[in-house]
């Protein structure tokens, strides 16, 4: 069952989150279901879903349940998605999708008749939190923050190209390995470092506002991570 679950939950990570280029999303959000990436989008999703259960025609209904709600989910979404409702809209359409996962394994493997193949289970488990750690919290953290406009208030001049968002998953890598490893300590070291390393860029700005982003973005980003990591070691004791 866990490992059913896994698998599903895997395809849809890697196809929502890693194969969906940022091209793809603007077009959908401006063209909706006459967008062509939409479909693309599916194909991709169709894909994987053969891919992580092996191609056996065992799964036929697990496909033909996935992949029609799925574009119902996006579809209904692309049509109610405003600015003010955009965030919660975005996390509605992935709770959507995971009863939907969650009711497909429920059909072929009832969650009370748990079996373990542990091996498999933790590797898959592993990868599916690193992507949920990476790809997936850096498209959240935009998606909660994307309500602040801070754009007069930064200072890209001597900035690498996207040194933010390599910064911010690497870190994010970091504490989800220090909470699966259970050292807690460098979460401490790794905030602490990081507040050192910001303190002079934000005494310069000068600038409450900035000084707030960064902020909150810290804590968005540590949070989804120690929320990743704990469930992970959750898993591990339950399979």
């Amino acid at each position: 069952m866990i490992l059913l679950f896994i698998k599903l939950i895997l395809a849809h990570l890697i196809g929502d989150f890693v194969l969906q280029p940022q091209k793809w999303v603007k077009d959908k959000n401006k063209n909706k279901h006459l967008s062509k990436y939409l479909y693309w989008h599916l194909a991709v999703h169709a894909l994987l879903l053969l891919i992580v259960l092996s191609f056996k025609f065992d799964y036929w209904l697990a496909f033909l349940i996935i992949i029609p709600s799925h574009f119902l989910i996006d579809l209904a979404k692309l049509h109610l998605q405003n600015k003010k409702n955009k965030r919660w809209l975005f996390l509605l359409d992935q709770l959507a999708h995971l009863i939907v996962i969650a009711g497909v394994v429920e059909i072929y493997e009832p969650y009370l008749s748990h079996y373990h193949k542990l091996d498999a289970t933790m590797s898959l488990l592993f990868l599916a939190c690193v992507i949920a750690v990476t790809s997936m919290s850096s498209i959240v953290m935009k998606t909660i923050i994307s309500r602040w406009n801070i754009e007069n208030y930064k200072n890209d001049e001597d900035s690498l190209e996207n040194a933010g968002t390599i910064i911010g998953v690497l870190e994010r890598l970091f504490v989800f390995l220090f909470v699966i490893m259970n050292f807690w300590e460098g979460i401490g070291f790794l905030l602490a470092a990081k507040s050192i390393f910001r303190f002079g860029d934000l005494s310069r700005a000068k600038d409450r506002k900035l000084t707030e982003y960064v902020l909150i973005g810290t804590l968005i980003s540590f949070g989804l991570a120690i929320l990743i990591g704990l469930l992970y070691n959750y898993m591990l004791g339950i399979i």
